[in-house]
């Protein structure tokens, strides 16, 4: 059957990337970027990230998240991670690659794809793919073999993803099977019909993602008219539609990004994991202060309220953090935009 190339073809590529625990997933993202985003040394990360780029000529927006036995994390601070690599990929995923280290496989690895099912939903395996990272001597045939039929613990990794599997080097530079990793992907959407994943919980991400969308754009809309008055000053015909569509594009883009990051499904689940984090601290609290009487269950309650609560607000400072780092500040957007994009448009 000749591979067929699917209708979503301009469509931004979302990729959930996953890892049990190492480097392997990093490893990954360098090799689909094309570009090192995460040094050699990194093992682990605190709060997922997305980075944007292209695959192929493809472009794709590839999300990773904390290592699923990163033991530094709380379970609380896991299940907040969980929700935002689940903004930063909605509406859904085109695919979620579970990273492993081929030479390096564990107990615990043979548990992930179960432990995805339960984190994502059943169907996300009719969506995931297992990605072995390896620079051995072993090369076609050979390599197939120790996946497939040698190493039992390899094999059923990779029968609990539908034998779907792929092979790729360390050095990111190395793009030997990135054109073969895209088409399996590919033929991956095309078996569920093209159409990217989609459970309850992706649907009320999507739905708070977009209502923080509108309320954003309601806020700068002067603004944009603003911009969009100055465009018709400068330009006409169709340099003028090229810069508008060009500014209506970026300033959607910024939107977007800042919705994912800061949405009403989100910001719950962090206001929920600060107000248990204060009720457990000071309950914890006043258990220990009783030993002192009624005085000290007052005091002990009070501070192990603010001790439990501060796990919560850490939790903030780290979604402001990668705002910084995924999108943009909309102060002097339009001075930037000007400077940046304000050019004739292509013959």
């Amino acid at each position: 059957m000749p591979f067929i190339m699917l209708r979503f073809g301009d469509v931004e590529l979302r990729i959930l990337v996953i890892g049990s625990s190492g480097s392997s997933q990093f490893l990954l993202t360098n090799f689909i970027l094309g570009r090192q985003e995460f040094s050699e040394d990194v093992y682990s990360i605190s709060s997922s990230q997305k980075n944007v780029g292209e695959f192929v000529g493809r472009r794709v927006a590839v999300v990773n998240r904390p290592n699923l036995y990163n033991k530094d994390l709380s379970k609380s601070k896991m299940r907040k991670e969980m929700r935002r690599s689940m903004c930063l990929t909605s509406p859904g995923p085109h695919a979620v690659l579970i990273a492993f280290d081929l030479e390096k496989i564990s107990p615990n690895d043979m548990k992930t794809p179960k432990l995805v099912t339960n984190k994502f939903g059943e169907n996300v395996l009719n969506y995931t793919m297992v990605l072995l990272v390896y620079d051995g001597h072993l090369r076609g045939r050979a390599l197939n073999d120790k996946v497939m039929r040698t190493d039992w613990h390899l094999r059923e990794l990779v029968e609990q993803c539908n034998c779907r599997y792929h092979v790729f080097s360390k050095n990111w530079r190395n793009r030997a099977g990135s054109r073969e990793l895209l088409h399996k992907i590919e033929r991956m959407l095309q078996a569920m019909g093209g159409h990217h994943y989609i459970n309850r919980s992706y649907k009320r991400a999507e739905d708070s993602v977009r209502t923080e969308e509108r309320k954003l754009r309601k806020k700068r809309q002067s603004e944009i008219t603003r911009t969009c008055r100055e465009l018709e000053k400068q330009f006409q015909g169709d340099e003028l539609r090229w810069q508008m569509d060009n500014y209506n594009a970026s300033v959607g883009a910024e939107i977007r990004a800042k919705a994912e990051l800061q949405n009403r499904w989100l910001r719950t689940s962090l206001a929920v994991g600060l107000g248990l984090g204060f009720i457990a601290g000071a309950a914890m609290g006043m258990i220990v202060g009783s030993v002192e009487g009624p005085g000290g269950m007052v005091l002990g309650g009070a501070v192990g309220g603010v001790v439990g609560g501060a796990s919560g607000a850490a939790s903030q400072l780290a979604i402001q953090h990668l705002d910084e780092r995924v999108g943009s500040h909309t102060a002097n957007f339009n001075t930037a935009f000007i400077n940046r994009f304000f050019r004739a448009p292509p013959v």
